[in-house]
């Protein structure tokens, strides 16, 4: 038989990826929250069957997981949730709206979530766990490492890297060849022009440092 999915998570991250995996005709099981109030409740029609307990009862053979987890500002719950159960063997498969357009070679790493009309051009690479938000562009040649969440409506230009656990904020653009640290944020609607150093925080048009 094959695998149902469990999602993490009962926000509203994860209401965007049940409706994602819908679309894609994939069977969820339930939604596993820490919240005892969900518990009963449901997500779209899909049970909140309660917290993650239910996980010890199961094996990695038996569920594929979702993280259901988004971030704002800070992507490390989301990051400790994906290495608490990917290094017990669990599958997160990748999920990828059926309207996102991605060319042939890109590569993923395992669990990235790509939502509706996002753009991945040729040769970009997706690390694990990472998040593409709806309407985000990405052009050639871009790295992306694990953990990162690249909110909705951001653009990337080509040959852009952007390093573990980063944040990249609502509508921001980075222009080409700019190089962003690990566990940085990039605020809201920013416009990144140079280089971003690890744990900097950068906000405006230019962006300019906070930290």
């Amino acid at each position: 038989m094959s695998k149902k999915y469990i999602v993490l998570g009962a926000g509203g991250h994860a209401k965007v990826l049940i409706d994602l995996m819908k679309k894609s005709n994939l069977e969820i099981e339930g939604v596993l929250d820490l919240d005892v109030s969900k518990r009963g409740s449901n997500i779209l029609g899909v049970p909140i069957l309660g917290d993650e307990e239910n996980l010890k009862k199961r094996g990695p053979k038996t569920v594929f997981l979702v993280n259901g987890l988004g971030s704002i500002k800070n992507t490390e719950p989301r990051e400790k949730l994906f290495k608490k159960y990917f290094d017990l063997g669990f599958d997160f498969p990748n999920i990828v709206h059926p309207s996102a357009v991605v060319a042939e070679d890109v590569s993923f790493g395992f669990g990235v979530q790509i939502m509706a009309g996002v753009v991945v051009q040729s040769g970009t690479c997706l690390g694990n766990n990472v998040i593409l938000n709806t309407r985000v562009s990405i052009d050639h040649d871009c790295n992306i490492a694990d953990h990162v969440h690249i909110a909705p409506g951001c653009v990337l230009s080509g040959d852009i890297s952007v390093g573990l656990g980063s944040h990249i904020g609502v509508g921001a653009t980075i222009i080409q060849g700019v190089s962003v640290g690990s566990n940085a944020l990039i605020g809201a609607g920013a416009v990144v022009l140079k280089n971003i150093k690890d744990k900097e925080v950068v906000v405006g048009v230019p962006a300019r440092a906070l930290n």
